[in-house]
């Protein structure tokens, strides 16, 4: 009994620490985690899934066409006609009736197309159509590498926020400790105690609200990767603790952005769209053949004792005479329409430089900023520790040592900004450039 007891608890303890076991991953196995398991990969799966059988569905036009009819006539006024008098000898018309009362037919007939430029033309479209699926997809896959990267420096700069924010609590806990027994021994007034202590209150607010945006921020991270929220991960790749490596951006052009290609399919396709278009003046040659069955008799078990067949063999010709200019205004509006695109693509053309001439700004800045702001932390924080140091020997009053402590916070803010704004400006270099796929497979 005390045995089983023991294993008992031991396999409690077990599940314990798996409920709490954590998954470590990298900013590559985020990322590669991502691009398995988010949803928008699936859907633009679906969607390649999608253009592959429209194009079955687009060859099927040209191939074999067999349908099968059956037919069962109660016709219950048959149909009258007249035989004018001289006819068989009669002097007079005479009226009578022809047709059975019931009629089935049992057929079938295969159509072939012989020549139909528009549906040739249309074929033309089918490799764009999954061309441009495609680029969907990669246009995905790079949405998700730019947001799991953006989301995964959030976490870290954060973190290290939460980091700096307990070093200044512990540092404010120790002054105030020391203002204390100043205060006891009447040293000091109580006002220099109160502005000490919210100076610590604020810290834990801003503790407390980090720590919050922590939460947020790895619940975000979690959503972008296709992650369910209660799963427990620790990144382990952490960029703050690499020195800053000077990131130098590559040439832009145009022609190796994702959007640019779709753009450039697009009006492929609105170019074949005419060309279709234009084909429907042609004429158009198809052959079938058809054969059946068919049954007549007034009474209806009777007529089906009595089955005779039929079979036609025929050629078509289709010559389009005049729709009211239907087709030519189709024609026009798919012209319109391509030179729209063409006159998009230029403007969005001006839109990618101006993306990537701004993203080589915010880098440059963030790139001043970040060594600016690391000089000015190890500056403030000498100033800080003297006037520490000098407070506790009496020669500088309270306000000194607070306005140095503020300062310092204020630099240390200041520098975890610009770490994440000059990771965030390489992320926007590497989107703009179309690099964002290199980018994931340089990462370690």
């Amino acid at each position: 009994m005390k045995t089983n007891r023991i294993i008992a608890i031991l396999g409690l303890l077990t599940l314990g620490n798996l409920a709490h076991a954590q998954t470590r991953l990298s900013l590559k196995e985020c990322i590669n985690y991502g691009l398995k398991n988010n949803s928008n990969v699936k859907m633009a799966q679906y969607k390649e899934g999608v253009a592959a059988q429209q194009s079955r569905e687009a060859l099927s036009g040209y191939l074999p066409q067999v349908n099968a009819t059956g037919m069962l006539d109660d016709n219950i006024k048959l149909q009258s006609t007249v035989i004018p008098a001289g006819v068989f000898g009669s002097t007079e018309d005479r009226r009578i009736t022809l047709g059975s009362k019931y009629s089935s037919n049992i057929s079938a007939q295969a159509d072939q197309v012989l020549f139909d430029q528009a549906l040739l033309t249309g074929l033309k479209a089918n490799k764009p159509n999954i061309e441009n699926a495609a680029l969907n997809a990669q246009k995905v896959k790079e949405n998700i590498i730019y947001n799991v990267a953006n989301n995964y420096y959030q976490v870290f700069v954060t973190n290290q926020q939460i980091a700096l924010l307990k070093d200044n609590l512990d540092k404010t806990q120790k002054i105030l400790a020391v203002l204390q027994l100043q205060l006891d021994n009447g040293v000091i007034k109580k006002v220099d105690f109160d502005r000490t202590q919210v100076s610590l209150n604020n810290i834990k607010s801003q503790l407390t609200l980090a720590e919050s945006n922590l939460t947020l921020a790895q619940n975000q991270l979690k959503f972008q990767m296709g992650m369910p929220m209660n799963e427990q991960i620790e990144l382990t790749d952490n960029p703050l603790n690499k020195p800053f490596q000077v990131f130098e951006p590559g040439v832009f052009d145009p022609s190796n952005l994702t959007d640019f290609k779709t753009q450039q399919v697009n009006m492929q396709l609105q170019g074949i769209e005419k060309d279709r278009i234009r084909a429907g003046y042609l004429p158009k040659v198809s052959v079938y053949g058809r054969y059946g069955f068919q049954a007549l008799g007034n009474n209806l078990g009777d007529s089906w004792g009595n089955w005779f067949s039929f079979g036609a063999i025929g050629l078509k010709l289709t010559i389009p005479i005049f729709d009211s200019f239907k087709r030519d205004a189709q024609y026009k509006q798919a012209d319109l329409n391509l030179m729209t695109q063409n006159e998009q693509l230029k403007l969005n053309v001006q839109n990618y430089e101006l993306q990537n001439h701004n993203a080589t700004t915010q880098l440059q800045k963030a790139r001043l900023n970040l060594s600016s702001d690391e000089n000015n932390v190890s500056l403030a924080k000498e100033v800080y520790d003297v006037t520490s140091l000098q407070y506790k020997e009496g020669t500088v009053p309270l306000s000194d040592l607070l306005n140095a402590e503020t300062s310092y916070k204020e630099a240390q803010s200041n520098y975890i900004n610009s770490m994440l704004s000059y990771y965030q400006a390489q992320l926007s270099i590497e989107q703009s450039q179309g690099t964002l796929l290199s980018f994931l497979s340089e990462l370690p």
